[in-house]
């Protein structure tokens, strides 16, 4: 087995822990409701928006995981329900059966989706596996792979589901390439982000109220310092450079959305 599969399986073991408590314990002591608006973030998605780290007990979403960032930013409630290790089918899921999810969407003003980067390492690791070292053959399976994924259509049922449920804007973010600029895979991911992000690209234009953040961009090629060595999830940095992009296109909704605002 080679070594870079051997990281790739360790990223994955890391991307798909188990699920946890999805609910956000608020992390603001008792007055949090005085300080902050009425109006509510929720967030959706995988292991990024739960703010999970190799250095932490990932028992419930982080305190300086970006949505909290957008709302004490933008006085908003946050609502997380990011779970780690969730691919695009898993939310599909939730959002077409747990009431939870779909009371919480319901109540939404705004809200932000960020999921589809285990789907997409999913696919690079069985490529990666089913080429056995042949390098060709590897380009060959992966581009085979990506042609027939159902991520997009996954997707696009996602924001069809959200909504079905509430008009809120929905702020969609994109793939960075979560490895280190050093790392083989590195220049895989690189030859291939641009076709995948077309895709988000897509999706955001097609649909009323849908806003792109671009997180390849905000990330670009400086993982070491918004990625974690070793792992695929964003550093403290990382959050604060998600929540930045997060804010901008929620800022423009933002605006019209809720005139009652003063900040």
């Amino acid at each position: 087995m080679s070594k870079l599969f051997r990281v790739l399986i360790v990223f994955l073991m890391a991307l798909s822990l188990p699920m946890t408590s999805a609910f956000a314990h608020n992390n603001y002591g008792k007055d949090y409701d005085r300080h902050h608006g009425k109006d509510t973030l929720v967030a959706l998605g995988d292991s990024a928006p739960f703010g999970y780290s190799p250095h932490r007990n990932n028992d419930r979403p982080a305190k300086y995981a970006f949505p909290y960032l957008i709302g004490a930013k933008a006085d908003l409630k946050v609502q997380n329900l990011a779970v780690p290790g969730w691919k695009t089918d898993d939310l599909l899921d939730a959002l077409d059966t747990d009431k939870r999810f779909r009371h919480a969407v319901k109540k939404a003003d705004y809200v932000i989706l960020n999921i589809g980067g285990i789907d997409f390492i999913e696919l690079l690791k069985a490529a990666h596996a089913e080429s056995r070292g042949d390098n060709k053959l590897f380009h060959k399976l992966l581009a085979q792979k990506l042609a027939n994924t159902d991520v997009f259509d996954n997707l696009n049922e996602i924001i069809k589901e959200i909504r079905s449920l509430t008009d809120a804007p929905i702020v969609l973010y994109n793939l960075y390439n979560p490895f280190q600029v050093k790392d083989p895979f590195h220049q895989v991911v690189d030859r291939y982000l641009p076709q995948i992000n077309e895709g988000y690209k897509k999706l955001a234009d097609s649909n009323k109220k849908v806003k792109l953040a671009n997180a390849d961009k905000a990330f670009g090629d400086n993982q070491a310092k918004y990625v974690f060595p070793k792992d695929v999830h964003p550093t403290k940095a990382g959050h604060v450079r998600l929540a930045k992009i997060g804010l901008r296109a929620l800022k423009h909704e933002y605006s019209h959305h809720h005139h009652h605002h003063h900040h």
